[in-house]
């Protein structure tokens, strides 16, 4: 009579049941492993051929900036965005644009933006604070600049133009002490020292506004305002000789500045030169 191997016989038979229920489990796990690796490698290579398509857009929009031609700059600036929406240098670089073309909303548009995407960048902060002061929004492009300050402490620039900020507020004192501060980082910041000359000029303060604006003649002699802005400190001095010779120096320097022949005509009436004040008085007309 056979043996009968029953029990050995079902046992047996559900181990390969189970075993090729398992090899199956992890040629699916494997498969998938292997599925998400490619797709991470295909999104990988797409991912890169954008970011260098991004790239090259943006050099073209800095070649275009530099040569002046500042409309195909924000075309190209405007298609690296359009292909990586987070590249903050085209945000900033198209910004920059605007600025330089007075659209100083799309300006704005385009730092704050960036400042989204990246808030420690001090030169974006400076820029948005510049569109700010153009839009006479002084106490935003203040908030602006001083941002710029904390994350520069030397950016010499965004001292300065929040005096600018400060002097349009009549803010004097303080617009005092960023003009000094520009100059301490920079001592040959002319316009530092002439904007500090009109806020003591403003204050005053005519002896600190000459040697301000003397100093000034001594960067740039060339440059009528400085000159006239002297020869308005000497009159409030009642320096006659000395104004009248920087007002005749604006004048020959700008030949159509009126302010100057104003300025001059009075300080002729002031000395009794009654011809050369009614010269002068002919052709503030």
């Amino acid at each position: 009579m056979p043996f009968i191997w029953d029990i050995n016989f079902k046992t047996r038979g559900l181990v390969p049941t189970g075993f090729l229920f398992w090899c199956n489990m992890k040629k699916i796990i494997i498969l998938s492993i292997f599925f998400v690796l490619i797709c991470a490698f295909i999104i990988s290579v797409q991912t890169t051929d954008k970011k260098a398509e991004a790239e090259v857009a943006l050099k073209k929009g800095n070649n275009a900036e530099k040569n002046n031609d500042l409309s195909t700059a924000i075309i190209n600036f405007t298609k690296a965005i359009e292909i990586d929406p987070k590249y903050t240098d085209a945000y900033f670089h198209r910004g920059i644009a605007y600025n330089r073309l007075k659209k100083y909303p799309e300006a704005l548009a385009d730092f704050t933006k960036e400042i989204e995407l990246d808030p420690k960048y001090a030169d974006v902060y400076y820029n948005r604070g510049v569109a700010y002061n153009a839009l006479k929004k002084y106490e935003e492009a203040l908030a602006d600049y001083t941002k710029a300050i904390e994350l520069d402490p030397k950016n010499v620039n965004a001292f300065y133009n929040r005096g600018v900020a400060y002097n349009a507020l009549k803010k004097y004192e303080e617009a005092l002490a960023d003009y000094s501060k520009a100059i301490e980082l920079d001592p040959k910041y002319a316009r530092a020292y002439y904007n500090r000359g009109v806020a003591y000029n403003a204050l005053k303060k005519y002896e600190e506004s000459l040697a301000n604006f003397t100093k000034v003649i001594e960067l740039e002699p060339k440059y009528a305002k400085a000159y006239y802005n002297r020869g308005v400190a000497y009159s409030n001095l009642k320096k006659y000789a000395e104004s009248l010779a920087d007002y005749t120096k604006a004048i020959e320097l700008d030949p159509k500045y009126a302010k100057a022949y104003y300025n001059r005509e009075e300080v002729y009436k002031a000395l009794g030169i009654t011809k050369e004040a009614n010269s002068d008085f002919a052709k503030t007309k």
